[in-house]
């Protein structure tokens, strides 16, 4: 039975309707991301559950309870946002013993909560400095002790780590995953970013346009995408798309499944590199980014067609030079003309 249930849900602020129905079934323990591109509605279906937004229609269902008209005080949710939100007059133990002290708990039971929550958290040490005089990284990590000791039925977190640099976005990426590992709570996360939403969730929500466009693990979105638009969101570099058009004589040698105004997606990796005037295409190189552990390569035909191809394999060519290439059919993506998936190629191995 699902732990967090959302129904119908709807929100509009004045005439734009930014929630459009949307019905979600969480189970306990499970870490769920929203992912979407800006303005898909992802951090308000966050604030809707967390009642910091009242819905328009629709219900909100935690653990058999109807919180839907709950003020967010009540529903036993804890949040976690992209602005640290701390006291600055306040050491990190009073910032994370803040909401018990409101609560009335007593005061041998707030020592032991954030002493917890501080040794989870690589805090103990840092109990009595200020947020002044921490890094980002320690202060979203206060933040989200403060979320711990009140030990909530959901975490919810929106786009914690958006203020954080490259290097400490990865660092607290890991924390966050040990810490769902630990304490095995249900936990909702917005982001915009998908390596987020592929390292850390169990499943993944694709939001657009204030409605879902799928549900379901991250490799399950990756080899098996509903629509064109899931396909091209979930992945780095997004995959290629190829009007049947462009590649007409291939798609009928191949007796490829898709119609004459279709598409086919294929990813970075199923694109194969052969010499000059070999493979079932001849492109030109573009341009050259070596990222060290891997290449990605740039190509068109002069006809239209780009391509981005992914070799693990350290690279000679430059910008300029002509190359053949071979397509893994294998492996493709095929597409209606308004993006629905028609079939899925053979996963990555």
């Amino acid at each position: 039975m699902a732990y967090l249930q959302l129904h119908g849900i709807e929100k509009s602020f004045g005439e734009l309707r930014v929630i459009k129905g949307v019905d979600l079934q969480i189970k306990k323990g499970e870490f769920i991301v929203f992912v979407g591109p800006s303005g898909c509605g992802k951090s308000t279906l966050l604030r809707l559950i967390a009642g910091l937004e009242q819905t328009d229609g629709g219900s909100v269902v935690l653990d058999g309870r109807d919180i839907t008209e709950a003020a967010s005080s009540a529903r036993d949710l804890a949040m976690v946002f992209q602005s640290y939100a701390l006291y600055p007059h306040m050491s990190v133990f009073e910032n994370m013993s803040f909401a018990l002290k409101l609560a009335q708990v007593p005061q041998a039971q707030i020592r032991e909560k954030v002493e917890r929550a501080a040794a989870i958290l690589n805090l103990g040490d840092y109990l009595h400095r200020r947020p002044k005089e921490l890094s980002g990284g320690q202060r979203q990590r206060v933040a989200i002790g403060r979320a711990i000791v009140r030990a909530p039925k959901v975490f919810l977190f929106d786009e914690p780590l958006s203020n954080l640099d490259a290097a400490l976005r990865g660092q607290t990426r890991i924390e966050i995953a040990k810490l769902h590992r630990d304490l095995g709570a249900t936990t909702v996360y917005v982001t915009h970013d998908q390596v987020e939403a592929m390292t850390l969730a169990d499943r993944v929500v694709v939001l657009r346009d204030g409605r879902i466009e799928q549900v379901g693990t991250p490799l399950e979105l990756y080899d098996h995408p509903a629509n064109r638009f899931v396909a091209q969101f979930i992945g780095t570099p997004q995959m290629n798309m190829l009007a049947v058009s462009l590649v007409a004589e291939l798609a009928q040698r191949f007796a490829l499944p898709v119609a004459a105004d279709g598409l086919i997606g294929l990813r970075p990796e199923h694109v194969i590199l052969q010499p000059q005037g070999q493979g079932m295409l001849q492109m030109q190189v573009d341009l050259v980014e070596a990222l060290g552990a891997e290449t990605l390569l740039y190509l068109s035909n002069g006809q239209g067609l780009q391509l981005v191809l992914r070799q693990s394999a350290r690279s000679g060519l430059h910008s300029g030079q002509s190359v053949g290439i071979d397509l893994q059919f294998d492996c493709a993506h095929f597409f209606d003309a308004q993006g629905r998936s028609l079939r899925s190629g053979r996963a990555s191995v």
